[in-house]
Order: C-alpha cells, then structure tokens, then sequence
C-alpha cells in the first residue's frame, strides 16, 4: 500500500516512515523542512511543500491507499492565525484532497490537548473537549472537520509522547539533569502524568488505519504503567547517575510568571504546559485496547530513559528551532538555570 504522511520530517513522521517501510510499505511524506535523513530520502517519496498549500497536499495524496495527517503548529508558535492556518486550515485541505484522491482512509493526529484541563480521571474519550489555549482550540475545530469529512477518518489522541529523535521541551528537562542542576516542578509531584513512547503510538496509529471496525472512531492511547511526576523523574534521575533534586515551586506564583513570561514571548512554555504540569492528567486507552487489540510496550520510565539516553548521545546535532526534533531556545528559563 501507498501511505502519505504529512509532517514527515516530523519526530513522528520519520518513526512512522521507518516502520511503515520496514513493514514492505510505500511511503511519500510532505513536509516544509528536508526529511535530513539519507536512509530515508533514498526510500520515500518525499514532497517539498506546505499543507495551507493545495497543490502540495494534492501532490502528498494522488494514488494513496492510506493518509496520516500528522503535521501541526505547535502550541510554541508565534500567533493564533498562525496555528489555525496549519491545524484547521490544513486539515481541510487534507481532507478534501484524500475524498478527491480515493483514499481508503484518514487517520488524523490530534491530541489530549482537546481535554483541557480536566478534574475526571482517567479521561475517556466522549468526555467533554475544552482545548487550553490556541493549539487545544485548533486540534478540537480540525477534529469537527474529521467528523463530517466525506473520506473515513480515524482520529488518535496520543498523550506526551517521546523517544530517540525527540526534543523540544524535553532537551531542556535533559539539559538540566545532565548538568545537575535542581529541577523545578509545579507542585509537590505528586500528580500523575502519563507519557507516550513514539514506538507505541506508531504501532496505534498503524492499527488506527488498518483494523476495519477502527473507521470513524477516536482512540485515546498513552501509557499504562507510570506514576507520579516525582516518582518517574526520580527514576530519570538516578538512571542518569545526576546530582539534580526535585525543588517544588508553588503553583499560583508561578503561572504567573510563566503567563507573563510567555506574553513577553520570553518563554519557551506555552499555556497548555504550565496549566496542566501540576494536575493529574491520563486517558482511558481500553477503547484502543479492545478495538485496535493493541497494548503499548514501554513505562514511563522506560520512555524517559530511553529518550535521555539517544539525547546523551546526539547533543549538538542541531540548532535551536520549534518543533519537537530540535531543541527549544531556553530564554527566560537559562536565567533561572544559571542559578540552579
């Protein structure tokens, strides 16, 4: 089969390109940034362009069995047009091509942005969608669009999710630990917080575009076994051997700041990551589990280390940018480093 993936030179993009080719797959990606990966480029067809763009879509799409939207602004972009042409805008455009082009099926990526902030645990997936700020708002509009669309879509909700290849915020968690120094958190830790590994959600959305009773449905899927922000960053921490220590800051105080931060555009946190750091947060993935018969494989902690531990040994790769493969510039919070 042919699969068309947008945002494929994306963290997610390249581990499901990899798979899918593994699997004896064509694949073609779109992206607006080279795949940087020679192994890749020698076996996809890559597609140079945007999703806002018609003419790129139709190109990602003519002839695809499968298409997997996977390409998104993330919550760290500049305005909230910005986001909205990438997420709503470029959704529809995804979804008028893939009717057009006779696709089999749609499976988009959201994500448990869609929840907000909710006080129901674990969260199912009919409970009620109240996104938290411009990115949470886009993916619950593209996700009315998938409702509605004329081509079959399968909608994915995946937690945080990480792995080798996986940057962004996370660099700077990394960062700190590698370097020792104290790690702020939200709270006292003690909210559960589940994560996702990449391999995992790969295999979930290759089940979301292929299990015949998956069309039409949405899938929450993240870990099953993770504790507590304390207890899962204290397992990062002693697998790395770190001097770091956890340091609780007071929750009011502290959005503050960040908000205000974050205004100043002096913050690489955006509003989704400091409303949600300090709460309980984690899905119901039995809906995945009982449909799509599939069972994630990595902890928590397993993903954490993992994930450190391809970081340890890639630092410098890449320059500071805004997507989830390279890190994000530090400002405001390299002032707070240089004290911890």
């Amino acid at each position: 089969m042919l699969w068309a993936i947008s945002g494929g030179a994306g963290f997610l993009g390249l581990q499901l390109a990899r798979r899918l080719l593994a699997d004896g797959h064509s694949v073609r990606t779109l992206d607006v940034v080279p795949l940087d990966d020679a192994e890749l480029e020698a076996a996809v067809d890559e597609v140079r362009g945007d999703v806002r763009e018609v003419r790129d879509v139709r190109r990602l799409v003519d002839g695809a069995d499968i298409v997997v939207h996977a390409a998104a602004a993330l919550p760290i972009q500049a305005s909230r047009a910005a986001i909205r042409s990438v997420n709503v805008g470029g959704t529809e455009n995804m979804l008028v091509a893939a009717r057009d082009a006779g696709a089999r099926r749609v499976v988009f990526i959201s994500s448990t942005a869609v929840y907000g902030v909710p006080e129901k645990h674990p969260i199912e997936e009919d409970d009620p969608l109240v996104g938290v700020g411009w990115y949470g708002e886009s993916k619950i509009d593209a996700e009315a669009l998938c409702r509605v669309s004329a081509v079959e879509t399968t909608i994915v909700r995946p937690k945080t999710f990480i792995g080798p290849e996986r940057l962004g915020v996370f660099e700077i968690l990394f960062d700190w630990i590698r370097e020792g120094r104290r790690i702020y958190i939200l709270g006292r830790g003690d909210n559960r917080y589940q994560l996702l590994a990449v391999e995992d959600l790969v295999d979930a959305i290759v089940r979301a575009a292929t299990v015949p009773k998956a069309g039409g449905e949405t899938f929450n899927v993240g870990a099953t076994a993770f504790g507590t922000v304390r207890e899962d960053l204290g397992a990062l921490i002693a697998h790395v051997g770190s001097s770091s220590r956890l340091q609780p800051v007071p929750v009011k105080p502290a959005e503050v700041a960040l908000r205000a931060l974050e205004l100043m555009r002096l913050s690489p946190l955006a509003e989704w990551h400091y409303k949600t750091a300090h709460k309980d947060s984690f899905v119901d993935v039995s809906k995945a589990q009982r449909i799509l018969d599939w069972q994630p494989r990595f902890s928590n902690r397993e993903a954490l280390t993992r994930t450190y531990d391809w970081y340890l040994a890639n630092r410098g790769r890449a320059a500071a940018g805004v997507t989830h493969r390279v890190p994000w510039n530090q400002q405001a919070l390299g002032l707070l480093k240089k004290i911890s």
